[in-house]
């Protein structure tokens, strides 16, 4: 049994459609200060930052900005500023309305700004507030996903893999708990999570930032999370509120433009991994927090990829999820002292090409729900993988060349098959064949040549 490390050049695999176009009920934009769950203090300070930093911007330019409506919140901040002459009106851009007004800091405003700064430099998106955050991760719990054996076999039928190990992943994928993948190095332990990840379908709701007692805490990140366009979400489900909201939704709502429609995540972290990158990390010149990985990663897949390989202790790591792993939550703490209880709703996956004795003790697999070897291939196993290489890569197979090089590359060298060895082979086979003006082959002597240049030559 084993997976290759690469895809055949036909269908993606997709999980089941039900899965695929659930979209998540959007909260509808806000009509006043109280309903965006903000103090006007908090949104006169970031909204006067940002004319700050801009120069000059419009009432237009500051909706786009803050993700916030102009008429009920900016134009009400806007007032105030006035009112309190932190700003200037020096004109207007497009148009006579307020929207087009510019707007710029006055003389009083630039001792107001000092003041301002020396709380958060921050001039972003605003935040919403951190309840709404925790009920919105509870409502899209990634544990709510249920994948059946035709969608794991859909989403694995890219690759070389066998029945056994699919009734294996079928169950782990569906406890949205925690996974435990061992075995040698090269046999496909990322692509498993990869495919589980593609399985977990659907859309999630991720906040730009949170705010919680005036600080706040950045979630969005560009790098793990795939933003959805409208186009591929419809409109049908736009905006519930949430619990204890006023209900005037209807079907012309517009949504909260602080969310942003995403993917469910598929967080990766491998040996450059610290324990101090799972806590809250302060930035102390914006005076703004970012979110640990495991908070980015809730509704969808966090990997931590060549475990035992981290700086630091394995067993300090796995001391960090104990709690997360048992309770569904995580403790975090602001630079204030406060501890804030967030959830965890993350299927967390373990790799490790290292021993698991010697990385794990018994009390810590009890916690993790599902463990998976995967082993090296068998020769079969092997040869499949070789024949869909060959044909992806347009280089004609051949069984006398397999057999050649199973003989003289691995049996007289005491080496293991390993499942990525089929494409990286047939990567130095281009090579040489390009560098000599040949056509590609699986003859001995490309092979030869191939396996020179790849394996080293231990003793």
């Amino acid at each position: 049994m084993t997976f290759r490390l690469h895809e055949i050049p036909t269908s993606q695999p997709a999980s089941r459609p039900s899965q695929e176009t659930k979209m998540p009920n959007i909260p509808a934009q806000p009509s006043s200060i109280a309903d965006s769950g903000l103090s006007m203090g908090f949104l006169t300070d970031l909204i006067l930052k940002i004319i700050y930093f801009t120069g000059a911007v419009t009432g237009q330019r500051l909706e786009e900005m803050t993700k916030l409506p102009f008429l009920g919140i900016i134009d009400k901040v806007l007032e105030f500023l006035k009112l309190e002459e932190f700003v200037d009106i020096i004109g207007a851009e497009g148009g006579f309305s307020e929207r087009s007004f510019q707007y710029v800091i006055a003389n009083k405003g630039r001792s107001k700004i000092l003041e301002v700064l020396e709380r958060s430099s921050y001039a972003g998106p605003a935040p919403v507030p951190f309840q709404q955050y925790i009920e919105m991760v509870q409502r899209q719990n990634v544990g709510e996903m249920v994948i059946d054996q035709a969608a794991i076999r859909q989403a694995f039928s890219h690759l070389v893999v066998n029945e056994k190990m699919l009734d294996k992943i079928g169950p782990a994928a569906n406890s949205a708990r925690s996974l435990f993948l061992y075995g040698p190095p090269g046999n496909g332990k990322t692509t498993i999570a990869e495919g589980i990840s593609n399985m977990l379908g659907g859309y999630v709701l991720i906040p730009y930032t949170v705010e919680i007692d005036g600080q706040i805490i950045k979630i969005f990140d560009p790098l793990n999370h795939q933003i959805v366009q409208q186009n591929e979400v419809g409109h049908s489900e736009v905006a519930t509120p949430f619990p204890g909201a006023p209900a005037r939704q209807t079907a012309h709502s517009f949504p909260d433009a602080r969310w942003v429609v995403c993917k469910r995540p598929r967080v990766v972290v491998g040996g450059e991994l610290i324990l101090e990158q799972l806590e809250l990390i302060f930035d102390p010149i914006a005076k703004i927090y970012e979110a640990p990985f495991q908070m980015k990663a809730n509704g969808g897949l966090f990997l931590i990829d060549d475990f035992g390989r981290q700086k630091c202790r394995p067993q300090d790591l796995l001391n960090r999820w104990i709690v997360p792993l048992e309770k569904k939550f995580d403790y975090l703490a602001l630079q204030t002292g406060k501890k804030l209880q967030v959830p965890f709703d993350v299927l967390i996956v373990f790799s490790t090409n290292l021993n698991p004795k010697d990385l794990v003790d018994d009390a810590f697999l009890r916690r993790i729900r599902h463990k998976i070897e995967v082993p090296n291939p068998s020769p079969a196993e092997f040869r499949a993988i070789f024949q869909i290489v060959c044909k992806q890569k347009k280089i004609p197979y051949s069984d006398d060349g397999l057999r050649h090089l199973i003989q003289e590359h691995y049996m007289k060298a005491g080496r293991d098959l390993r499942s990525c060895h089929p494409r990286d082979l047939c990567d130095q086979i281009l090579d040489e064949a390009k560098y000599r003006s040949i056509e590609p082959a699986m003859n001995k002597d490309l092979i030869d040549r191939a396996c020179e240049a790849y394996f080293v030559k231990l003793g």
